[in-house]
């Protein structure tokens, strides 16, 4: 089972596609809780170069106030991260797989709750295309 749920949009503009994921995402009922620039940060702390490499911490509040009713270290896995990175011709927006986290967990009363965010996270992508 795959970890994650993946687009690959050819001949975009990096940051152009960070914009339409965060507006995908909160059609959708997610907020942006972080943006974490990989880029950036390799190279304040290694001196390295990478393609663009941006992180969102996505969070759905009604989906994780259920979560986190259910298993209350949910916490650990929470917010959804979404990437976007560069490739040499396309931009990939990739997102989590929340049901395959939470085999990890488990516990039942999670499963509907991860389906659920699931397909949410798979239509932001569909947003996209």
């Amino acid at each position: 089972m795959s970890y994650y749920h993946s687009l690959e949009l050819k001949d975009k503009d990096f940051n152009a596609v960070v914009e339409a994921t965060k507006e995908a995402l909160s059609k959708e009922g997610f907020g942006v809780l972080t943006e974490i620039d990989i880029k950036a940060t390799m190279k304040k702390k290694l001196d390295a170069d990478m393609n663009d490499y941006m992180i969102l911490g996505a969070c759905n509040p009604e989906f994780a106030y259920k979560a986190l009713q259910a298993e209350d270290k949910i916490g650990t896995m929470l917010p959804c991260n979404v990437i976007v990175q560069a490739g040499k011709d396309s931009v990939e927006v990739s997102v989590v797989d929340p049901l395959a986290s939470m085999q990890a967990v488990r516990n039942e009363d999670l499963s509907e709750i991860a389906s659920t965010v699931n397909d949410k996270l798979k239509k932001v992508l569909d947003h996209l295309r």
